[in-house]
C-alpha cells in the first residue's frame, strides 16, 4: 500500500498528512504525521487520550493472550501506535496552534471500499468483534466522548429541522420526497440510543465510524490485521460498529453510487459479516443486543442519510464533496438502501435468530 492511501485510511479527519523514514540501528521505520481537524474534534488532547488507553490496553491485552492467537502475532501491526513528541506528550503543536500527531506506519497491508466475496464479509466482521472483545474490560475512568451526540438520532433530527425550517440555500423545494421519508422514520430512527437510554442495552466501548475502509488487512493472507481511524472510539453500543459494517460490506455499490438500482441489500454477505462477528461477539453481548442486529444496519443507515440531507440543506459543510448534489445522491444511496433492506427484513432477522441460536 502506499503511503498516500494508508495517510486517507488513519485519516482520522486530519489534514496536510506528511512521511518521513528513519534508520533505527540499521533497520529502515517509517512513520505517518497529521494534523488533526480542530473545528471537527475540538479538544485533540482528549482523542489522543483516548486512543492511547484503547491502542496501549490492546496492546497489553494481545501480550497477555494466547500465542496462537491470529490476531496477536505482531502488536505494531495489531494495533496502532503513537510517537510521542520529545516533551512526551501524544501531540505536538505547531506555530499556527495546528495538533499534530505521529504514527508508526503499518507495512504490507491494504483495506477494502467494497466487499467482493463473502469471505470478505465475515473476516470484517470477525475483526471488529474482536476489538470490541479486547475492549470490553477496558476500565474507568469513562473514555471522552470526542464528538458528543455522534449517534444520537434525536439530536441529528433536531439539527435537520432546524436546518429544513431555515432553508437558507432554498434547496428544501427540490428534495421533498427524501425529507418525507426521513420525517416518517423518525421513530424508528431512534431505536437504539433509547435503548441505551433507557438501560435496554449496556454502554460500551465501540468505535462508532466503523466503515468498511477502516479495517487493515494483511496483503499476504487478507486476513485482519486492525481497526484504525481511532479518534472516535468512545461510548457507544456495539450494534454501532455493526450497522455501519452493513451499510458498507452488505452491498455492492458505493456510498455515493448514482445508479440506485445498484444499491442492494445483500442477504448472502449479511449471513457471512454476521457469522464473523458472533464468532466473538457472542461472547459478551446480551440477548437485547443480540435482537437489534438487524436493526442495527438500518439505523446507521438512516443516520449516514439524514447527515447526507442536513449536509445538503446547510450548503455542503461538512462533508466533502466532488460534484454538485454529491451529498444528496449519497443521501438517495442511503435510502435505497434502507428500502433494500426493508424488502428482506424477514430473511435478515431469521439470518440473526439461526445463527445467534446456532452459537449458544
Amino acid at each position: 500500500m502506499n503511503w498516500k492511501k494508508w495517510s486517507r485510511l488513519v485519516r482520522g479527519i486530519s489534514i496536510k498528512p506528511f512521511y518521513s523514514q528513519w534508520n533505527h540501528a540499521g533497520i529502515k521505520k517509517r512513520y505517518i504525521h497529521q494534523r488533526i481537524n480542530d473545528k471537527v474534534f475540538v479538544r485533540p488532547d482528549q482523542v489522543m487520550e483516548n486512543i492511547y488507553r484503547v491502542t496501549n490496553h490492546i496492546r497489553n491485552s494481545k501480550s497477555r493472550a494466547a500465542s496462537s492467537d491470529r490476531f496477536t502475532a505482531d502488536s505494531s501491526r495489531s494495533t496502532l501506535t503513537i510517537i510521542p513528541a520529545r516533551d512526551n506528550r501524544l501531540w505536538g503543536r505547531d506555530k499556527e496552534g495546528g495538533w499534530w500527531r505521529t504514527y508508526l506506519y503499518i507495512e504490507g497491508c491494504h483495506s477494502l471500499e467494497l466487499s467482493t466475496s463473502r469471505n470478505d464479509a465475515r473476516v470484517l466482521g470477525e475483526s471488529i468483534a474482536h476489538f470490541q472483545k479486547e475492549l470490553s474490560d477496558l476500565g474507568l475512568p469513562r473514555l471522552h466522548e470526542t464528538i458528543p451526540a455522534f449517534h444520537d438520532m434525536v439530536r441529528r433530527y433536531k439539527s435537520f429541522h432546524e436546518s429544513l425550517l431555515k432553508d437558507d440555500h432554498n434547496r428544501a423545494k427540490d428534495v421533498k420526497r427524501e425529507i418525507d421519508f426521513f420525517i416518517k422514520n423518525e421513530d424508528r430512527g431512534a431505536i437504539l440510543v433509547q435503548s441505551i437510554q433507557e438501560g435496554t442495552i449496556p454502554e460500551r466501548i465501540c468505535h462508532n465510524d466503523c466503515k468498511i475502509n477502516n479495517i487493515l488487512l494483511d496483503d499476504e493472507s487478507g486476513e485482519a490485521l486492525c481497526v484504525i481511524d481511532l479518534d472516535t472510539v468512545m461510548p457507544g453500543t456495539p450494534l454501532f460498529d455493526f450497522g455501519d459494517l452493513v451499510r458498507t460490506v452488505c452491498t455492492s455499490a458505493a456510498e455515493d453510487e448514482k445508479d440506485l438500482y445498484k444499491v442492494k441489500f445483500d442477504p448472502d454477505y449479511f449471513k457471512a459479516l454476521l457469522t464473523g462477528y458472533l464468532s466473538e461477539a457472542i461472547e459478551f453481548l446480551l440477548p437485547p443486543e443480540l435482537d437489534l442486529l438487524c436493526e442495527a444496519g438500518r439505523n446507521l443507515t438512516q443516520i449516514m442519510g439524514l447527515r447526507f440531507l442536513t449536509d445538503y440543506l446547510d450548503g455542503d459543510r461538512y462533508y466533502h464533496i466532488s460534484r454538485p448534489d454529491h451529498n444528496l445522491d449519497r443521501c438517495r444511496n442511503q435510502i435505497a438502501l434502507i428500502k433494500s433492506l426493508d424488502l428482506q427484513w424477514e430473511a435478515g432477522q431469521l439470518i440473526v435468530k439461526k445463527l445467534c441460536r446456532e452459537r449458544t
